[in-house]
């Protein structure tokens, strides 16, 4: 009997992240897209999952398979792996899927074998009091839990650790530019609505209409630390792909010009899309690179700049599990350099007097490049959205 759909695209997207280097949403959305909404849930958490707790899966596999496994019996044999120890999934399921999915090849016996064994026997993971042991506990690169081991101290390290296995809450923005009335049950918080129970949000009807858009609480504090005011010139650099940017066209009701600076320029066709979509006419798309901006090209200052330049991503390990995997400390050093750059063109086209936010939506004290003034900091295990650094400064810099 061949695998489930829901397993066959699990295993086609995670082999694209694994030899292809995709990332696993965008790999998901494309492959899944077909799927009944039961079964692209199902895709989802497998493929989720599997990435989250490859670390302490590959340790798992190294102390049971001696050879190089071919990448097809490899990714079954994960999935099948992350099944049977982290989901409520029957373990003859999980066993008997995944073979399925390691065939034609003769390693499909190797993934029947080591499944049951596991299975019968169980695992034994060292403890996590040791940054090492944590790093295989809680399946994160071992540079990156020594970075938080050191910075956060050994508790709320382990904390956070765990917090990025866990499932991500569904956070809405509801946007009042649409004029329209949202109903949807969930707890609310400001502009926010974590929603409760199962949502397609972009199949939804309310998306379609601008009147929410996915976007997590922490995201949403940004905008309204930077607090726009109608009427004012706002400077949004990094700009796409706009939660941020049509946020703060809601709360200054769509009075005044946000220039919204994006270098890409098919990021900022996207982000037009967005600012349509959202009723944000206020809107001003400018392409171009965030480091070589000036008063002359943009038409003057501005009496607020957002910054949110291109960083790890280490506080959106719940919703990006690979990005743990392609972060390194020496692309932090590079973005270091990069973010540096921004905030000095930047500060130069702020007003006297005006008011400058720098955010992040990543933990790594490296890229904190910005330290003036009040300076927040969300933590997944402590506040149940994504992790986020953002530093106001108001006057003269």
């Amino acid at each position: 009997m061949p695998a489930s759909p829901a397993r066959r695209t699990a295993l086609t997207v995670l082999r694209r992240v694994e030899e292809q280097g995709a990332f696993a949403d965008r790999a998901l959305h494309g492959d899944a897209r077909e799927l009944d909404p039961r079964d692209r849930a199902l895709a989802k958490r497998l493929v989720f999952g599997t990435i989250q707790r490859r670390g302490t899966l590959d340790w798992i596999i190294a102390r049971h398979v001696t050879r190089k496994l071919d990448p097809q019996v490899r990714a079954a044999l994960l999935i099948g792996l992350y099944q049977l120890l982290y989901t409520d999934v029957p373990a003859h399921a999980a066993v008997a899927e995944s073979v399925e999915l390691a065939k034609p090849s003769p390693g499909a016996k190797l993934v029947n074998a080591v499944l049951r064994k596991v299975q019968r026997e169980g695992v034994h993971l060292p403890s996590d009091d040791t940054p090492e042991g944590a790093a295989i506990v809680h399946s994160h690169p071992e540079w990156l839990t020594r970075m938080w081991w050191d910075w956060l101290g050994p508790d709320e390290a382990r904390a956070l650790l765990a917090a990025d296995n866990e499932p991500a809450e569904l956070a809405l923005r509801i946007n009042p530019l649409a004029g329209v009335d949202v109903d949807l049950k969930g707890r609310r918080e400001d502009d926010a609505i974590v929603v409760e129970g199962p949502i397609d949000v972009l199949a939804h009807p309310l998306y379609a209409a601008g009147a929410i858009t996915p976007q997590s609480r922490a995201s949403q504090r940004v905008a309204r630390a930077l607090d726009p005011q109608p009427g004012e010139r706002i400077l949004d650099v990094c700009a796409a792909p706009g939660g941020k940017t049509t946020h703060v066209a809601a709360l200054m009701g769509d009075e005044g010009e946000i220039v919204a600076v994006e270098k890409h320029p098919q990021r900022a066709r996207a982000l037009e899309a967005q600012a349509k979509r959202l009723h944000a006419s206020s809107v001003n798309v400018h392409v171009g690179d965030a480091k070589d901006l000036t008063a002359g090209r943009l038409g003057g200052t501005f009496d607020r700049v957002l910054i949110d330049p291109p960083c790890s991503g280490l506080g959106t390990l719940r919703t990006h599990p690979d990005l743990r995997w392609r972060a390194t400390p020496e692309a932090i050093e590079v973005l270091r350099r990069e973010q540096e750059a921004i905030v000095e063109a930047a500060r130069g086209l702020l007003k006297p007097g005006g008011r400058l936010v720098y955010s992040t939506c990543t933990l790594s004290p490296r890229e904190e490049v910005v330290d003036q003034g009040t300076v927040e900091r969300t933590l997944p295990h402590r506040d149940g959205t994504d992790g986020f650094y953002i530093a106001v400064s108001d006057g003269d810099l």
